[in-house]
C-alpha cells in the first residue's frame, strides 16, 4: 500500500531527520514551488559568523542550509553575487493596522514581521473593543507582512467598562480586566503592552498593572512598555515600576532611551543597572531606534490636570496662567520651541516655533490654543552618544516605533540606517550582530520558535541584500522616502518586495503557542 504524507509531515520529518541534506521527494509531495539561493552570503540571525551557502525554499518553509552546489531544473534559482541572505527583521514596536496601510515602506527597509498593540492601545475594527474580530478579519486579508499583536493595557480598561477617570479600579474592574485578558492572551497575543506616559495609563497604578502580569505569566508572554517617564532623573524608578508590575511575567523596556540625559558614561551607568537586574534572575530585555528625537502626542507637553478625560476648556478658562507657565518651564527644559517638529496637518512639517510665529502667538499660547489632542511630532531630547551605547548593547533589540503615514524617518530608515551607518560606516556592529538584533534576538523575545533565523524547518522570511548599497533616504526634512539597497524581501516564501516595488501580500497574523 502506497503511504500518503502531507506536506506539514514530509517537512516535519525531514526537520526531524537533521534537515540539512536534500529530501528526495519532496518537491513533489509537496507541489509547492521552490526557489534556491545560491552562494549567498548567509547572515543566518543567530550571532554565527558569515559564510557562504545555498539556501533551499520549499512552500513557505526553509527546506535546505547546505555548502554552495549545482542547482536542479524546475527551481527559480536567485544568485547571491556576494549579496547577505538574512531573515527578514521583525519590528519589535509599530504602529498602524494593516486591514488600512500599506507597509510597502517597511517590507522596503527588510521588515517582514511587526509588532501591533503598542502603547496600551492597538488596532481595532470600529469600536470593537474586543480583538478577537479584527484577528478574523486579519486571517481573511491580504496583508503586507506579518503580524504579532499585543494586549492593550488602555483598551483592556475601556472593555472592562473602566473609564479613564478611574485611577483605582474596584475588585470587580479590575476582575473583568483580568478575565479580557486572558481571552486575549487565548486567541494568540503574544502579551501585554502598557502606555504610562500616556491616557488611560498615566492614571494606573502598580497594583492594577500587578493584577495583569499576572495573567500573562500564566501564558509564558512579554509585557512591554512604554514606561511611565523616560527622563534622566526617573529612567530607574520607571525600570522598577515595569518590573514590579509585570513580574513573574517577561518585562521589555520599548524604546530604551534617556531624555535630558548626556553622554556615554550615563549610558554604561544604565546598562550595568539592567544586566545587575538580569543577574537578579529578572528576563528583563528591550528595543530602540537610530534616532535622537521620539515622536508622540503633543499631548506629552501638557500636565496631567489638563488631560482627558478633564474638561480641558473648563482647564483653560479657569487655569490658563498656570497651564502657560508650566508650558514654557515643560519646553524650555526640552529644547525650546524648535526642538519640536510638528507632525501633523496643517502644521506638519513646521516647528513649534514656526507655527507660533504665523499664527502670530506665543508658542505657549499656540500650544494652550490647538490643546493637547491636537496631533504629535518628532521632539529632538535624546543625545546621540549615550543613545549609540544602548543601541549597541548586546540586550537591547530593535524597533522602528514607526507606523504607515508618520512623518518621522524611522517609520521608512531604520533597519536602512542600521546598516548604512552603523555596519557599513562606523562599524559600531558587525552584520551578523546587527541581524541578530533584528532578528533573531527578537524572535527569542517574542517566542517565535519558526521565525527570526535561517535553518532547516524555519518560515522563509529572507531578506537579500549588498550591505554597501543599503542606503536611509528618509530625513525629518522628506520622511517619507523609502529606503534602498534590499534587492529581495521574502514573506512567508513568497516574494513581497523586489525591484523597487511590492510585488505580492503574503503576510499572516502570527499567534503565540
Amino acid at each position: 500500500m502506497t503511504q500518503r504524507l502531507t506536506r506539514r509531515q514530509a517537512i516535519g520529518g525531514a526537520v526531524a531527520a537533521g534537515g540539512v541534506a536534500t529530501w528526495p521527494g519532496l518537491i513533489a509531495l509537496a507541489a509547492e514551488p521552490e526557489i534556491l539561493f545560491c552562494e549567498v552570503l548567509l547572515v543566518d540571525g543567530t550571532g554565527a559568523s558569515p559564510r557562504l551557502a545555498n539556501v533551499r525554499v520549499v512552500g513557505d518553509r526553509i527546506v535546505e542550509v547546505a555548502a554552495p552546489s549545482a542547482a536542479s531544473s524546475g527551481m527559480r534559482v536567485v544568485a547571491g553575487e556576494g549579496r547577505v541572505l538574512a531573515p527578514g527583521f521583525i519590528d519589535m514596536h509599530s504602529h498602524g493596522d494593516p486591514l488600512d496601510d500599506s507597509y510597502e515602506a517597511f517590507l522596503a527597509m527588510g521588515v517582514t514581521t511587526i509588532t501591533l498593540g503598542q502603547d496600551g492601545s492597538g488596532p481595532r475594527l470600529g469600536k470593537d473593543l474586543d480583538p478577537r474580530s479584527w484577528m478574523a478579519a486579519v486571517d481573511r486579508a491580504a496583508i503586507d507582512l506579518n503580524v504579532a499583536l499585543l494586549s492593550s493595557h488602555g483598551t483592556l480598561r475601556r472593555a472592562a467598562g473602566v473609564p479613564d477617570s478611574v485611577r483605582r479600579p474596584d475588585a470587580a474592574g479590575l476582575a473583568r480586566m483580568a478575565a479580557q485578558l486572558e481571552v486575549e492572551l487565548k486567541a494568540g497575543a503574544f502579551g501585554l503592552s502598557y502606555g504610562l506616559e500616556y491616557v488611560p495609563g498615566i492614571y494606573s497604578e502598580t497594583p492594577e498593572l500587578t493584577n495583569l502580569g499576572k495573567v500573562v505569566a500564566r501564558y509564558g508572554g512579554v509585557v512591554m512598555s512604554h514606561m511611565r517617564s523616560e527622563n534622566d532623573e526617573d529612567i530607574k524608578a520607571s525600570i522598577d515600576e515595569l518590573i514590579a508590575s509585570s513580574l513573574p511575567a517577561r518585562p521589555h523596556i520599548s524604546h530604551l532611551k534617556v531624555v535630558f540625559g548626556k553622554g556615554e558614561a550615563r549610558a554604561r551607568e544604565l546598562l550595568a543597572y539592567l544586566t545587575e537586574k538580569r543577574r537578579q534572575g529578572i528576563d528583563l530585555t528591550a528595543d530602540q531606534y537610530p534616532y535622537e528625537a521620539g515622536y508622540t502626542g503633543i499631548a506629552i507637553l501638557f500636565p496631567k490636570w489638563a488631560l482627558p478625560p478633564t474638561d480641558y476648556a473648563r482647564v483653560v478658562a479657569e487655569r490658563r496662567q498656570e497651564l502657560r507657565d508650566y508650558l514654557v518651564q515643560r519646553m524650555t527644559r526640552r529644547g525650546g520651541p524648535e526642538a519640536l517638529l510638528i507632525g501633523t496637518p496643517p502644521y506638519a512639517g513646521k516647528t513649534l516655533g514656526q507655527a507660533a510665529a504665523e499664527a502670530g502667538l506665543h508658542y505657549a499660547d499656540f500650544l494652550i490654543r490647538i490643546g493637547p489632542q491636537s496631533g504629535s511630532g518628532a521632539h529632538f531630547t535624546q543625545d546621540k552618544a549615550l543613545q549609540d551605547v544602548l543601541l549597541v548593547d548586546s540586550h537591547v533589540a530593535f524597533s522602528t516605533d514607526g507606523g504607515p503615514g508618520m512623518r518621522h524617518p524611522r517609520a521608512t530608515g531604520t533597519y536602512a540606517k542600521l546598516v548604512e551607518e552603523y555596519v557599513v560606516r562606523d562599524r559600531k556592529l558587525t552584520i551578523e550582530e546587527m541581524v541578530r538584533k533584528g532578528t533573531g534576538y527578537p524572535a527569542d523575545i517574542l517566542r517565535l520558535g519558526d521565525r527570526g533565523v535561517i535553518r532547516p524547518g524555519a518560515k522563509a522570511d529572507l531578506i537579500l541584500f549588498d550591505p554597501a548599497k543599503v542606503k536611509a533616504r528618509s530625513t525629518y526634512v522628506d520622511p517619507f522616502a523609502r529606503a534602498e539597497g534590499f534587492d529581495l524581501v521574502m514573506v512567508n516564501g513568497k516574494p513581497a518586495y523586489e525591484g523597487g516595488a511590492r510585488v505580492g501580500r503574503n503576510g499572516r497574523l502570527l499567534r503565540a503557542r
